[in-house]
Parts: structure tokens; sequence; C-alpha cells
């Protein structure tokens, strides 16, 4: 199945996060932090069609976004992140 966002949305994919601590301590899943770097899926039309913000952020770029923003939704067993455009805060070079 395909997801296109609307309106000034993108479809992001959240990284895994750490599982050893940089001194090798295993954690817990519930100790683990939610992770604020995901991948871009997909890009609303509304954006790609902007002229400031089409070359900000494409699909495959890493992004940072807010912390408790967006909606998460399931789809072929994968799990996604609907954020708008507002809650991504930098693109990872």
């Amino acid at each position: 199945m395909i997801i296109k966002p609307l309106g000034d949305r993108l479809l992001i994919e959240k990284q895994e996060a750490e599982e050893k601590t940089q001194s090798g301590i295993v954690l817990p899943q519930s100790a683990k932090e939610q992770p604020s770097i995901a991948v871009v899926v997909a890009v609303s039309e509304e954006i790609t069609k902007d002229e400031k913000k089409k070359d900000l952020v494409k699909v495959g770029d890493k992004v940072v976004f807010s912390k408790y923003s967006g909606t998460e939704i399931k789809l072929d067993g994968k799990e996604y992140l609907i954020v708008k455009w507002m809650d991504v805060l930098a693109v990872l070079a």
C-alpha cells in the first residue's frame, strides 16, 4: 500500500534506538529513549511544489523531528509517523 501525505506533511520512519550505552551497558526496551531521528519516506505534493521548501527535504533524507509530534500509523508491519513540515527541526548531512 502507498501512503501520500496531504497538506504540508511528511511520512517518516523512525530509526531504531541504541541498545547499548557508550560504555557498553545493554539497555532494556523500557529504558530506551524514543528516537527523534527518522528517514523521510514520502513528501506531500504541497511541499514539492513550494519554491521555498521543495529543495530542503526529499525522500531518503535523515531528519530530526520534534519529540512529541506526528501521528503514528502501522502499515505492512512497519511503523511510520506523519508529521507536519514545522515539526522537522533539521536535516542531517
